[in-house]
């Protein structure tokens, strides 16, 4: 399920990553009888995962704990010197960097992810909703990308009507997100949620989103490989955030009817093979709880932190 077309079964693999993601992988590569690496920061040269793997190397000398899992040309050089035939990313650090995978397939190693262009496709938040649109998938009455004019970023604001959530277009975990109840709130949410956007994401650009009063956030994981077939794995309830963040899944969503589940996993799919879609992936949707009805959000191309949960109710 690289990114790369591969003609030859994955012997050896590097995990770009660390932690639970790192071992988890490993677990499945040592089943399936691969060859395990492992790359590790100097702060974590006695961490568990280091341990775990067939080999390991260190990665970003002389680099901070987390910049040393993000240099992309010192990953790729290990990739290399450890002859392995692909790299898994887990969540977190590269593993929505379109770079990342392209430098890999470069060096002739398969990314274990979708392509470099699903990849940009859905790191945009905005351009993501645009392709859900195309695809007859229902999406929350929004604006484009604000521009700089504070006059006609009022006038957008209107038209999608207060109260409206800010967002940020690229990157995700809640930051860049504040609601605003009304125009007198409109100019500093802003102002803050760009600055926010640009220290977590390198891009200031946001946009605004309608907001449900009483919303519940649904997700379903996709999986595909690299021969066009594509399958759910049912959905995951995230409703229960902290500061925009997840604090409890729990899979059923007890809350969906048979049909409800149906329509969701198919506008997830229907989302999916819009970009021929492989590898491990996360669609979210919002459901109005007064009206029922749902609204897509975006996608993370990439496995999460929750595929835990999906184990535990498909094996």
């Amino acid at each position: 399920m690289g990114a790369s077309t591969s003609h030859f079964p994955i012997r050896s693999l590097l995990i770009a990553n660390r932690g639970e993601i790192s071992i988890r992988v490993m677990r499945a590569a040592a089943e399936l009888g691969i060859r395990t690496v492992a790359i590790y920061s100097k702060e974590d040269r006695f961490s568990l995962h280091r341990t775990k793997a067939d080999e390991s190397y260190l990665v970003g000398e002389g680099k901070g704990p987390i910049d040393a899992y993000l240099d992309i040309e010192d990953i790729v050089r290990i990739a290399s010197e450890a002859k392995v035939d692909a790299v898994h990313p887990g969540y977190g650090f590269l593993s929505e960097s379109p770079e990342f995978a392209d430098s890999l397939i470069e060096a002739g190693v398969i990314f274990v992810g979708p392509t470099p262009d699903t990849m940009r496709r859905l790191g945009n938040k905005v351009q993501a909703r645009n392709l859900a649109r195309e695809a007859g998938v229902p999406v929350m009455p929004a604006t484009p990308p604000l521009p700089a004019d504070e006059a006609q970023t009022l006038k957008l604001a209107r038209e999608v009507g207060f109260p409206v959530m800010l967002k940020a277009s690229w990157g995700g975990g809640g930051r860049g997100m504040r609601i605003v109840e009304d125009e007198s709130q409109l100019r500093e949410a802003v102002a803050v949620a760009r600055r926010e956007a640009r220290a977590a994401f390198g891009k200031d650009e946001v946009y605004l989103e309608k907001l449900i009063r009483h919303a519940r956030h649904v997700e379903v994981q996709i999986m595909g490989d690299a021969h066009g077939n594509l399958v759910h794995l049912f959905e995951r309830d995230c409703t229960v955030q902290r500061r925009n963040q997840k604090v409890v899944e729990r899979a059923p969503a007890a809350f969906l009817t048979d049909q409800q589940r149906s329509e969701l996993c198919s506008a997830a799919l229907a989302i999916g093979r819009a970009v021929s879609y492989r590898a491990a992936g996360t669609v979210e949707f919002l459901q109005d709880a007064d009206t029922g009805k749902f609204y897509f959000i975006e996608v993370n191309p990439r496995i999460q932190v929750e595929h835990t949960v999906t184990e535990c109710i498909t094996g």
